[in-house]
């Protein structure tokens, strides 16, 4: 049985800092566990900019004005403690990120290069043209390599092990081999990143955010927080749903409808484009709702007035992007999009070091919540969360790691793990993955996406318990056990309908409209009912049981969200 100290699992920038934290002791054993490559973790996937007050491009930009900005994003739902430390100490990351050889881009004077992004009262946004995510992830897992973290790459996390107080380790498949295997750990730090793949045909997400972290802590008995906030983001491309930078409006592109109008002029006056994304992606949804859309339900993101050299060199992978997948030259002409399933604010319940109610079991980034987006996050500020967040739970499970030792562990969640893939290989008459998974993907876009009620969510929550029960009579057609990509599916499928499940029934709870939670049959905010957050556990039953707990509120007190 392999042993580490401490175990990660998910390897992108969450990840990825949190192995560089813990090993600052070297005698520690850490290990980094990941599905896939490190450097094709969704991290590399942001284009737009990480948040931070450096005061480069507007010298009045403070912490403090990020928090609030951040807090106001957020509809008030966010713990403005943990908000205070992220905005406080988000200088600090990006620069130890410039330290390392992260290449930002650069002002005239040699500074960081910062642009304006939606909902930000100055500009903040530290970019490398428009892929600051990709060079990020390669500089941490660089340093990794550097300071000897252990990685596990083609390993899928399938069971969280614990005795009810203590963390003992995972159970994971090696997908090359296609064995399970146990792996004990005195801490184990979930950094698996998002779930937008629930809205499989309609997401920017890549194809491995399947949220198997989270889902693993919800199975294992812990809480899940926020699930029903999903952010839509505005501008995904119209087929695919491929994201098209914040970065794009904030070097200036327009938003029109399909009469050529720039609509954003009803929505978000002072503002414009540059709104947060819940209050752009409802706009876009409104015009085409009246009529005002394109041929396909569509509007469009011109970028054409800022000329052929400002796009190539500040948006170039957009620019290719639009050109492969709809035929579009945004030097040329503009691009169609529509708001496309994008970030999950919600995630596995932690305090403000990461960690769980669980000792020595950790969550950061997109897979953890301790509640820095509430009901809507604002863009360059996931970037950030995974910097300051990784960093601070990497930080204390080396503490507990250096001052604990490991939990007896069994095999019995191994053999449970086994006998489950045994039964999905052996099946031979049942539905396949992939038609679960698309019937999944058109329920969710359908029924819970950017305006929700209470008709279609007590529908979509049927219909995600018929599809349970199809998925237990899932058919596995490819018998071999090494790197069987639909294996790997059915696993992810299993993560997805959990997690949609939780997501949906929390949506049909919540009975007010808070950042990109949008009730038609409740379309107003309710403070006294509902500034709370909720908490979701796995009952006896296999179905999600709702508590509330209150807002951490320190600073400022909910009003108005006006831009």
């Amino acid at each position: 049985m392999m042993t580490y100290d401490i175990l990660i699992v998910g390897s992108g920038g969450a990840g990825l800092y949190a192995a560089l934290e813990s090993r600052m002791e070297e005698e520690l054993q850490v290990g980094v566990l990941t599905k896939v490559y490190p450097t094709r973790s969704h991290t590399g996937a942001a284009q737009g900019g990480v948040n931070a007050a450096l005061a480069n491009l507007d010298e009045t930009d403070t912490w403090q004005d990020h928090w609030f900005d951040t807090v106001k994003g957020s509809d008030y739902l966010a713990d403005q403690d943990a908000v205070e430390i992220m905005t406080r100490e988000a200088p600090m990351v990006v620069r130890e990120m410039e330290h390392w050889g992260c290449p930002f881009s650069r002002t005239d004077e040699g500074k960081i290069a910062q642009r304006p992004f939606g909902g930000a009262s100055k500009p903040r946004a530290c970019y490398s043209a428009d892929k600051v995510g990709h060079v990020m992830l390669h500089t941490l897992y660089e340093q990794g390599i550097r300071h000897g973290v252990n990685f596990f790459n083609e390993w899928l996390a399938l069971s969280l092990l614990h005795d009810g107080k203590r963390c003992q380790g995972v159970t994971a498949l090696n997908i090359q081999t296609g064995r399970v295997h146990t792996i004990r750990a005195k801490a184990v730090i979930l950094a698996t990143g998002g779930h937008g793949r629930i809205y499989w045909t309609r997401t920017s997400n890549a194809l491995g955010n399947t949220g198997d972290g989270t889902a693993m802590a919800y199975r294992a008995g812990l809480p899940i927080k926020d699930m029903e906030f999903i952010q839509f983001h505005p501008t995904g491309l119209r087929r695919t749903g491929i994201l098209v930078s914040e970065g794009a409006r904030g070097e200036g592109g327009y938003l029109l409808n399909g009469l050529g109008e720039r609509f954003m002029s009803r929505y978000a006056p002072e503002k414009m484009e540059l709104g947060p994304r819940d209050l752009v992606s409802r706009s876009c949804e409104t015009e085409v709702r009246e009529g005002r859309g394109g041929p396909d339900g569509e509007v469009f993101l011109d970028l054409t007035h800022l000329g052929a050299d400002r796009i190539k060199e500040r948006l170039p992978q957009i620019r290719e992007l639009c050109i492969e997948f709809e035929g579009v030259d945004p030097i040329n002409e503009p691009i169609p999009i529509k708001p496309t399933a994008h970030y999950s604010m919600g995630g596995i319940h932690t305090d403000l070091n990461g960690q769980t109610p669980i000792e020595g079991i950790y969550a950061a980034g997109e897979a953890g919540c301790v509640s820095v987006h509430g009901a809507n996050r604002l863009g360059g500020n996931s970037l950030l969360d995974i910097l300051v967040f990784g960093k601070r739970t990497g930080r204390h499970a080396l503490e507990f790691a250096r001052n604990n030792d490991l939990v007896p562990l069994g095999m019995d969640q191994e053999k449970a793990d086994e006998a489950m893939i045994a039964a999905m290989m052996a099946g031979t008459s049942g539905d396949s993955v992939a038609d679960i998974r698309r019937a999944m993907g058109e329920l969710m876009a359908e029924k819970v996406g950017v305006y929700r009620n209470a008709k279609d969510l007590e529908s979509a929550v049927d219909t995600l318990a018929e599809l349970q029960e199809r998925l237990g009579r899932v058919r596995v057609q490819d018998k071999n056990r090494a790197f069987n990509t639909e294996l790997v599916s059915a696993l992810e499928m299993k993560n997805m309908l959990d997690l949609a499940e939780v997501v949906t029934v929390g949506a049909l709870a919540r009975q007010e409209s808070r950042g990109a939670h949008t009730r038609e049959d409740h379309p107003e905010r309710n403070d006294q009912a509902w500034l709370a957050h909720t908490l979701a556990t796995r009952g006896g039953d296999g179905k999600p049981k709702l508590e509330f707990n209150p807002v951490t509120i320190t600073q400022f007190e909910p009003q108005a969200r006006t831009y």
